[in-house]
C-alpha cells in the first residue's frame, strides 16, 4: 500500500469496552500507517487518540431487548445520520466495534455503497442466533474474533475472520500478587477479603447490587473480620453506590468503595461476586474463584432464554466448557446462595488451585499481539480492497461493453 496516501478510517463503538478497543486499534494502525484521519463514532479513549466522533457515544449505550425499545428512534435517527455521513466522506474502511445490532445496520449499506466494512468483536454466534454467521459474512470484509473458537465458524460460512486475541489477556499480567494488591489498597494481608462487581451501568446496579450487599452481610455475619471492595466504573455509578450505602441496611457494613482500580480489588480478594459480562473474564484472567450472577428484565430473560443454546452464562465457563465457577441466574441471586458460595470458595483452598490451573490455561490461549493483530487486518482489508477496485476498473477499461 502507497504509504503517501492519506487513509479515511471510520470507526464505531457504542460503550465504554468499545471505545477502549477502539483507542488501542487507532494507535495500532498509526504506528504502521500514520498517514490517516479517523472519524465515527467513540467516546473519551477514542477522541483523545485522534477520533473525531460525529455523535455521543454514550446515545448507543443501552442494555438489554426491552430496555433498548424507548431509545429506538433516537438510535436508528443517529445511524441514518452516521450513514449519511460517511457515504459522503466515502472512507477508506469501516470497523463497527461491538454494538451488533446497531454496526451491521452501518456495515450492510456501506458495503453495498462499495466501501469495505471489518466487524471487531464477534457477537456471540456460537451461543445464539448462530444462523446470523451467514448474514454477517455477507455485510463484512472481515470479522475480528476475540475468542478461539469464533473464526471458525466464519470461514465455514465462507466468510473471512482471524482470531487476534482478547486485549485484557495482553494487559493483565500471568502473575499477580494477592499480597502486593492488599498493601495498594491498605487491606490487612490475614483477613477475608471479597470483590463485589454488580455491573458497570446504574441499570445493571438495580437488577443487581441489594442481592450482593445482602448476601454480603451474611459472609459478614460468618467471617466478622472481612472486608468487602465495591469499584465503580463511572461518577455516576459511584455516586449512585455511595447514596444506596448510606442506607440504615448497609451503613454498618464494611464495604469499601473504589473509584477504579477494579483489577487491584480483584487480585487483593479472596472471592469475587461478578455481574456476567467482560469483568468476569477479567477475574479469571486474574486468577480469582468468583460467583457469577446474572439479571436483567423477565422480558428479556425469556427471550433470550428460547435464543441461547448454551448451558452456560459466565465467560469463563463458556471457554473452558465446563462449569468451572458458579452461575446465579435470575431469581437465584440471593443472599443465602450468594454468601454460600463464596464461603465455599474461601473455605476450598484446593479446589480454588484447581480452578487457577485452568485459568492460566485460558489466560495462555487469549494472550495475543491483539491491537497489532487488529490493526494489520484492517489496513490488509483496505490494501485487498483498493486492489479488488483496481482490478474492476481496468477489466471494465479492457472490456467497456462487459456488464
Amino acid at each position: 500500500m502507497n504509504n503517501d496516501r492519506k487513509l479515511l478510517i471510520a470507526l464505531c463503538a457504542g460503550e465504554a469496552s468499545g471505545d477502549l478497543l477502539g483507542a488501542h486499534l487507532i494507535n495500532a494502525i498509526k504506528k504502521l500507517y500514520p498517514n490517516c484521519e479517523f472519524i465515527g463514532i467513540g467516546g473519551k479513549k477514542m477522541i483523545s487518540v485522534g477520533c473525531n466522533s460525529l455523535y455521543p457515544q454514550e446515545k448507543l449505550s443501552v442494555r438489554g431487548f426491552a430496555e433498548v425499545v424507548n431509545r429506538l428512534p433516537e438510535i436508528l435517527s443517529i445511524r441514518k445520520g452516521l450513514i449519511k455521513k460517511l457515504l459522503q466522506r466515502c472512507p477508506d474502511v469501516f470497523v463497527g466495534i461491538d454494538l451488533p445490532d446497531f454496526n451491521f445496520g452501518v456495515e450492510k449499506q456501506l458495503k453495498q455503497a462499495g466501501i469495505a466494512t471489518v466487524h471487531y468483536v464477534s457477537p456471540s454466534v456460537w451461543a445464539w442466533r448462530s444462523r446470523r454467521v451467514e448474514k454477517i459474512v455477507q455485510i463484512v470484509d472481515k470479522v475480528l474474533c476475540l475468542f478461539p473458537m469464533e473464526a471458525e465458524l466464519y470461514r465455514n460460512a465462507g466468510g473471512d475472520a482471524q482470531f487476534v486475541g482478547h486485549p485484557l489477556a495482553q494487559t493483565i499480567e500471568e502473575e499477580n500478587d494477592r499480597a502486593y494488591a492488599r498493601r495498594a489498597l491498605t487491606l490487612p494481608q490475614d483477613i477475608p477479603v471479597f470483590t463485589l462487581m454488580p455491573g458497570s451501568r446504574i441499570s445493571e446496579l438495580e437488577y443487581l447490587v441489594e442481592d450482593f450487599l445482602r448476601g454480603a452481610a451474611l459472609v459478614w455475619k460468618k467471617y466478622s473480620s472481612s472486608q468487602f471492595l465495591i469499584p465503580s466504573a463511572t461518577n455516576e455509578t459511584n455516586t449512585y453506590l455511595r447514596n444506596l450505602l448510606q442506607r440504615d441496611e448497609y451503613r454498618r457494613l464494611p464495604v469499601r468503595l473504589l473509584y477504579g482500580r477494579a483489577q487491584t480489588a480483584i487480585v487483593a480478594s479472596d472471592a469475587v461476586l461478578v455481574a456476567s459480562g467482560t469483568a468476569s473474564l477479567e477475574t479469571a484472567l486474574c486468577r480469582r474463584p468468583m460467583v457469577v450472577a446474572y439479571r436483567v428484565s423477565p422480558i428479556t430473560f425469556a427471550i433470550a432464554k428460547n435464543l441461547v443454546k448454551l448451558p452456560y452464562v459466565a465467560l469463563p465457563n463458556i471457554l473452558l466448557q465446563k462449569f468451572a465457577v458458579p452461575e446465579l441466574l435470575q431469581g437465584e441471586v440471593n443472599a443465602e446462595k450468594i454468601s454460600k458460595m463464596l464461603c465455599y470458595w474461601y473455605e476450598s483452598p484446593e479446589h480454588v488451585a484447581k480452578l487457577q490451573q485452568d485459568f492460566a490455561i485460558l489466560h495462555q490461549t487469549l494472550k495475543q499481539d491483539t491491537d497489532i493483530l487488529a490493526a494489520k487486518a484492517v489496513l490488509d482489508v483496505i490494501d485487498k480492497h483498493s486492489r479488488s477496485k483496481l482490478q474492476k476498473e481496468l477489466n471494465h477499461a479492457n472490456n467497456p461493453h462487459h456488464q
